[in-house]
């Protein structure tokens, strides 16, 4: 599980390759899950509360980078 802070202090870019690295391992956990091989089933909780932080925090930086061209 990877802490918020981490996922703060990275780049935009960053971010995207950690959202497809992430969304990758969910499908091969979920594949492994589907043909009985999967071993530790918590990691499949861990990985989807990963993508929904680092959607999370791009989705603030959009919201941010919006008020400021309003502003």
């Amino acid at each position: 599980m990877t802490k918020i802070v981490d996922i703060r202090a990275k780049t935009p870019d960053e971010l995207s390759g950690m959202l497809i690295d992430l969304r990758k391992e969910q499908f091969n956990l979920r594949f492994q899950r589907a043909t009985g091989q999967l071993e530790g089933t918590g990691r499949i909780k861990a990985v989807r509360r990963d993508i929904a932080r680092v959607k999370t925090i791009l989705a603030e930086r959009v919201r941010a980078a919006a008020n400021q061209a309003k502003a």
